[in-house]
């Protein structure tokens, strides 16, 4: 959706290139960015740690010849706070079921973050990751001895312990009052310590159809410095070393990451598998699949036991700022960085906040979306007058243009008394008082807000299942379709209330239905808040023009316009 967004601009200013050569030069394209890897990333010097929190490792599991500590039969732990409940098997000591209380599934049900068809498949949550397969098979599989059975209420800590006489492991989880669960493994294989990574193996369990999958990345920060690795660039089995401030999987809503206690020792390893996930999820066919990539981690000490905080749960800004992590220098106190806002983050974030606050408010996400529309719309206006007046004033002196070129047309394009035209062009809109950049300036400046109004919609979880009128989510795309028709129908008014300046009237017919079709079409299935807010400000646009056209530039624009469409027929 996002490359989409960014062809139809693409697209408007080729047509702007094209119909108006003028512009040409003042329209420099930007530099394309540079393109990260995984490679990239390199730790930085340790002296940019101010402070780190170290703890001292858990006791290695005691392993006596022969002795043996494993349970008779599969049993279930059910752990329970106010954010979750998380059902726990003593079968490998993982995790089944991780219920979060405070949000629902597309069919209304609590929402279990375990997606249970990947991960019969690849592993389940607080499984242990190690390199050799077979020993990752047996520890996953063997039957644990568990410290408590039943429903147990945080705060609490529950504790899993295995030995078969080769192996001993030892696995504890503690749990408070929030999204964040303190994680504590140690693996001893013949008396040597194992490298055996908790992890959070196979997605989530909001992912349900392709675009959802595809919104997966693995995201850690190092140093102050955050990486996002989506699906292309993720190899499964895959080792980072360096100092994680914090690394796991992320979703378009939700998040699996571990915060270890000792960032110096630590590593991430890289977990990518497919799936074939049905192609219509609400009437699923297992004869009509399409694969789809499932991402997983798994961070660890490579020299040992294991301690680290894990926060699973939503990536909702407040939750995160919530969350601690050790300061480092240039670093975020906690974890916002989750959240990603994209390259006009400096605008979004503000934008969301104020969101956020306005909702506050009003308690309704589509109200606030209209109010913010409103109040940014009033506050660009100036820069749409004057995009508007540069406009009426280069379509007043678009004659005079035209003659100086017919002027110079017998002269070749590589001919040095062109650039005689371009001077008194020049000359001419100086004496006029036109600025050549005075019609697309504006309008740049105005875009970025276009671009950061989508980005922070689609990053913002408080708008998924959020209710307006006819519209059930707002994260969604609108089910009637009727804001992208209204965009449509909008972008056909403004284009034939706006002067095309140095635009002839056949291609100005052409662009009328062109870029109004071009933009209901692109807009067929974004999210519902940002057609709301593109169709309330296409309306706002519509009000400004009426007002200009009625001014005494604008009845003058409009009747020169006439008069060369009249010429134009004879």
């Amino acid at each position: 959706m996002e490359r989409r967004l960014l062809l139809v601009f693409a697209l408007t200013f080729l047509v702007i290139v094209l119909f108006q050569p003028l512009l040409k030069k003042y329209l420099p394209q930007a530099p394309a960015p540079t393109p990260q890897t995984q490679s990239q990333p390199q730790p930085a010097p340790q002296n940019t740690v101010v402070s780190q929190a170290q703890a001292a490792p858990p006791a290695a599991p005691a392993l006596n010849a022969g002795a043996t500590k494993q349970a008779t039969s599969e049993s279930e732990t059910v752990v329970d706070n106010d954010f979750y409940r998380i059902t726990f098997t003593n079968r490998g000591a993982q995790v089944k079921s991780w219920i979060l209380k405070k949000f629902t599934d597309d069919k209304e049900q609590p929402l279990d973050l375990v997606n249970n068809a990947a991960a019969q498949k690849y592993g389940y949550p607080l499984s242990l990751w190690t390199y050799d397969e077979s020993q990752r098979n047996k520890l996953n599989s063997a039957l644990y001895l568990a410290s408590s059975s039943g429903t147990v209420s945080a705060p609490a800590t529950i504790t899993f312990e295995y030995a078969d006489g080769d192996v001993a492991v030892r696995k504890s989880f503690t749990f408070g009052d929030s999204y964040v669960v303190r994680v504590e493994t140690s693996v001893v294989s013949k008396g040597n310590p194992v490298a055996a990574y908790p992890a959070w193996p196979a997605g989530f369990g909001d992912e349900a159809t392709l675009s959802s999958y595809a919104a997966s990345q693995i995201n850690y920060q190092y140093n102050g410095s955050t990486e996002r690795l989506a699906i292309k660039k993720v190899s499964g089995g895959n080792t980072l070393h360096m100092p994680f401030n914090w690394a796991g999987v992320t979703d378009q809503y939700f998040a699996a990451v571990f915060l270890p206690d000792d960032s110096q020792n630590s590593a991430l390893v890289t977990l990518r598998n497919s799936l074939n996930v049905p192609k219509n999820p609400k009437n699923p066919n297992p004869q009509d699949t399409a694969p789809a990539e499932v991402l997983g981690a798994a961070v660890g000490n490579p020299g040992g036991p294991t301690i680290a905080r894990m926060y699973v749960g939503p990536k909702a800004l407040k939750t995160l700022e919530s969350v601690s992590v050790p300061t480092i220098v240039g670093s975020d106190p906690d974890l916002r960085a989750l959240i990603n806002f994209g390259f006009w983050g400096v605008i979004a974030r503000p934008l969301f906040i104020w969101l956020r606050w306005t909702y506050d408010f009003i308690h309704n996400w589509g109200w606030a979306i209209c109010l913010q529309t409103l109040i940014i719309n009033l506050a660009l206006m100036p820069l749409r007058i004057s995009s508007m007046k540069s406009a009426l004033k280069m379509q007043k002196i678009q004659p005079q243009m035209n003659s100086v070129k017919e002027k110079y047309k017998k002269y070749g394009m590589r001919d040095p008394r062109r650039q005689e035209m371009n001077t008194e062009i020049g000359e001419l809109m100086k004496k006029e008082g036109v600025s050549p950049v005075g019609g697309c300036l504006p309008l740049a400046i105005q875009m970025p807000f276009l671009f950061a109004y989508y980005s922070m919609l689609g990053s913002a979880l408080d708008l998924r299942h959020a209710s307006w009128l006819w519209i059930h989510d707002l994260s969604s795309a609108d089910p009637l379709h009727i804001l992208p028709i209204g965009i449509f129908i909008t972008m056909l008014f403004m284009q034939r209330m706006t002067p095309q300046a140095g635009m002839d009237p056949s291609q100005q017919k052409m662009m009328n239905v062109l870029m109004p079709v071009m933009m209901g079409f692109l807009s067929w299935n974004f999210a519902s808040g940002l057609c709301l807010y593109w169709a309330e400000g296409n309306f706002i646009a519509i009000a400004q023009q009426a007002v200009m056209n009625r001014t005494s530039l604008g009845r003058e624009m409009r009747e020169m316009a006439a008069k060369r469409a009249r010429k134009k027929e004879k």
